[in-house]
């Protein structure tokens, strides 16, 4: 295998027009972020557009509260112009992406504007926010499964020793979509409540996918790992690397402490996008392994409204759970720090499995 590999890479030529494009697009979005992102700081700085506290949240976050939120306004830009500049428009999976990427960010849009307008931490009422993001996630999946070109596209991939694929029916397969979709925008929006907290999760997952894709795209790496061959996935490694530039971008203004968040339009963009690649490239299972940050910190929320709800008890001091060690005098950097770690713990697993089974 090592021999393999190392041939791989000795005789690579660097400058082919597919690693251009991904290194293109990567760079683009970082020094659109690198670029802009202080005129958009400034400019919501005038505007007051500004971070709004929830009451009962840690007396530590009322510091943030001339922080300017809306900041996914420039990492859904630069996604886009990186994607429109690099990839190849012809083919309706980028489209695909796109578009998923435009909805989940319009429903962040209208939910941050909310809460700026009305000066409360509401914002879209919780059942409209899961009303608009399920009936996205539905439209998603019943125009996935109508054009469906590729003899994957509704079927399951389990990567055991041989990859077994599960021929899934259309109701079926929309509902498995759903779930991705909605957890994934979900399970990123509620771990975005520290300064470079759920960015970074977001960054290492679109690095992991990267590696993923470009052994699927490849005929003869894709037959030696035993995972099934995908002709368009090292077309959307040109998104994942857009994903990772703006992710690197926003990442140098929004470390401890911040100078922007991100706010609900670039936490539910975010994703949503990552879910729908997930679902294109058929590694739902490995992208499960690697949003295990997202799952902790959405499990966490979920515990606790149940526990409440019927024994009128907590469970944790605050959910999600990166508040409760919080308000157990853990110091922000250091549980940001220490839940990175975890997630690339899970990135590991998930490349270990990858490239074992």
């Amino acid at each position: 295998m090592l021999i393999i590999i190392t041939n791989f890479f000795l005789n690579l030529n660097w400058i082919t027009h597919l690693n251009l494009r991904f290194f293109g697009s990567l760079f683009t979005s970082f020094f659109i972020l690198l670029i802009f992102g202080p005129f958009l700081i400034n400019y919501l700085k005038k505007k007051k557009v500004h971070q709004i506290i929830r009451k009962e949240g840690p007396n530590l976050h009322k510091k943030k509260k001339n922080v300017p939120t809306m900041g996914g306004i420039l990492i859904i830009f630069s996604i886009t112009i990186s994607v429109l500049l690099w990839s190849n428009l012809q083919n309706i999976q980028v489209w695909y992406v796109l578009i998923t990427l435009l909805m989940y960010s319009i429903i962040g849009f209208i939910d941050d504007y909310k809460k700026i307008k009305n000066q409360n931490s509401t914002g879209l009422r919780s059942c409209w926010k899961y009303f608009f993001q399920s009936i996205s996630a539905l439209l998603i999946g019943f125009f996935l499964c109508v054009n469906n070109e590729n003899y994957l596209s509704i079927k399951l991939i389990l990567p055991l020793l041989n990859p077994i694929i599960i021929k899934l029916n259309f109701v079926t397969y929309i509902i498995l979509i759903y779930f991705i979709l909605v957890g994934t925008s979900n399970g990123v929006n509620l771990t975005d409540g520290l300064d470079g907290l759920a960015i970074m999760p977001v960054i290492l997952i679109s690095f992991g996918s990267t590696i993923m894709l470009f052994i699927i795209g490849n005929i003869n790496i894709a037959n030696y790992f035993n995972v099934i061959y995908l002709k368009y996935a090292n077309e959307l490694n040109i998104i994942y690397a857009s994903i990772i530039g703006s992710g690197l971008g926003f990442l140098w203004f929004n470390t401890y402490p911040s100078q922007i968040i991100m706010g609900d339009t670039g936490s539910l963009g975010l994703g949503g996008i990552l879910g729908i690649l997930a679902i294109l490239t058929h590694q739902e299972f490995f992208f499960f392994i690697m949003s295990g940050v997202f799952i902790i910190e959405t499990i966490s929320v979920i515990l606790q409204m149940i526990s409440f709800k019927l024994y009128k008890k907590r469970i944790f001091y605050m959910a999600p759970i990166h508040h409760h060690y919080e308000l157990k005098g853990y110091s922000e950097p250091k549980i940001v720090i220490r839940i990175w770690i975890i997630s690339i713990i899970f990135l590991l697993i998930s490349l270990i499995i990858f490239i074992g089974f």
